[in-house]
């Protein structure tokens, strides 16, 4: 049975801090074929904590080797149609990296989420959101909204501290597709970056981690290996939409994952 993808890498993200600072809870997962998954750490660093900044740096590198590899990150990729339509930003997803990055350079050294939220750099206030606005997909799996700061389960730090870092990935590896903006379809050989969410898989594996940052950053490179190892994770590439959800969700974007294949 042939496989889209060589290799499988699963990331937990984290918003905390500045992008040049050790996180505990930013862990990166790697499985190569039908291996077991193996986790990666900083070797820069004793600890072996990933800042946002040094990842970035270890995933282009991968992305740029001749193997076909599918990335799963744990951040929104995107914000719900409301955005777009208070703030008149283009519906266009590459334009609306420009854009976000220009008013929220959490990428910058020594600039925190909060940082920009609070005014002191940027200008979030000209870029802001609800809380009570969702995108479709986190309509249909109960997932939090991108702007719900501050609360247990949140990704809202995560997206606006990874959104800046996703851009970058995508100046420095042109070749790279970002599902689904750059298509519903995997072009063969090709190499993939997408939105996942642990929550949806990480129940199908034990816990046998000291972090729960790892388990999911695990279940996330397992699930992903053993799904298209299994022939099924071409199904979650092609999610069944409405009209009205598959015009809504080539801006929103989607979580790889949901549904889940039966």
């Amino acid at each position: 049975m042939s496989t889209l993808f060589q290799r499988y890498i699963g990331i937990d993200y984290s918003g905390a801090a500045t992008s040049q600072t050790g996180l505990s809870g930013l862990r990166v997962f790697v499985a190569v074929g039908s291996d077991a998954p193996q986790e990666i750490r900083n070797p820069s660093r004793p600890s072996g904590h990933w800042s946002r900044e040094a990842l970035a740096h270890w995933v282009r590198d991968r992305l740029r080797e001749p193997v076909a590899t599918v990335v799963g990150v744990d951040h929104g990729f995107a914000f719900p149609q409301a955005y777009f339509d208070l703030h008149g930003v283009p519906t266009n997803w590459h334009v609306f990296l420009d854009d976000f990055c220009q008013h929220w350079p959490t990428d910058a050294p020594g600039v925190s989420v909060r940082d920009v939220r609070a005014g002191r750099v940027g200008a979030a206030a000209a870029r802001g959101g609800d809380s009570r606005w969702r995108r479709t997909i986190e309509q249909r799996c109960a997932a939090k909204s991108v702007f719900h700061f501050d609360v247990p389960g949140s990704v809202a730090s995560s997206t606006h501290a990874g959104l800046p870092w996703l851009r970058w990935l995508l100046q420095q590896v042109p070749e790279l597709h970002c599902w689904p903006f750059d298509g519903w379809a995997i072009p063969v050989g090709r190499s993939v970056i997408c939105e996942a969410y642990p929550a949806l898989v990480s129940h199908r594996y034990p816990n046998t981690f000291a972090k729960q940052d790892q388990h999911d950053a695990y279940a996330l490179c397992r699930w992903l290996a053993e799904a298209d190892q299994e022939g099924s994770l071409h199904t979650v590439f092609a999610p069944v939409l409405s009209s009205d959800e598959a015009e809504r969700v080539a801006m929103e974007g989607w979580i790889l994952g949901y549904p889940q294949p039966s």
